[in-house]
């Protein structure tokens, strides 16, 4: 049998047990005030997308939770220095999103959306301005990679197939 296509997995239900939740693929930006998580396809004057790697050498895109209050356009700010060493050079523009559907009487935290919230992805054009703040409360990255972006699919699908077939799909329509 043949492996599943990028497509086929991204649209496929998936159960995340780190999370308690089941999540589905949505090709479509997200409500706002649902979101719990943003990722970011970041992308260079170069037209290169940065990906992220930890102490633990996981490849992932910059972002992360949201806190309480905060606006999507300042998650995207404050997750891309934290993790990037970044800076934004305009609108972040969501284009898809996990719809999470939680298994957990709680939420992971008091403020976050519960049982359903969606762990959104937007493209962002960037500047890389310096290393990330690495705060003690966040992912430890060790190396931020501007690669062309079909090279970022393969890299990122080291260890997260999750976050390199949303590239590949925001590739396929010509997001990036």
């Amino acid at each position: 049998m043949d492996a599943p296509t990028w497509q086929t997995r991204l649209l496929q239900p998936t159960y995340i047990g780190y999370a308690g939740c089941d999540i589905q693929y949505r090709p479509e930006p997200p409500p706002e005030d649902r979101v719990s998580r943003l990722h970011l396809v970041a992308r260079t004057a170069a037209g290169e997308v940065l990906v992220c790697r930890s102490v633990e050498e996981w490849r992932f895109l910059p972002g992360g939770t949201r806190e309480p209050e905060e606006q999507v356009q300042t998650l995207a700010r404050r997750e891309l220095l934290e993790e990037a060493g970044a800076e934004l050079r305009g609108p972040v523009r969501l284009f898809g999103a996990h719809e999470a559907i939680s298994r957990l009487d709680q939420p992971y935290r008091p403020h976050l959306p519960h049982p359903r919230a969606y762990w959104a992805y937007a493209v962002a054009d960037v500047v890389v301005t310096g290393p990330p703040t690495n705060p003690d409360d966040g992912e430890q990255v060790v190396a931020v990679t501007a690669l062309p972006p079909a090279e970022a699919v393969a890299e990122l699908a080291k260890h997260d197939v999750l976050h390199a077939d949303v590239l590949a799909e925001a590739i396929s329509r010509r997001l990036v």
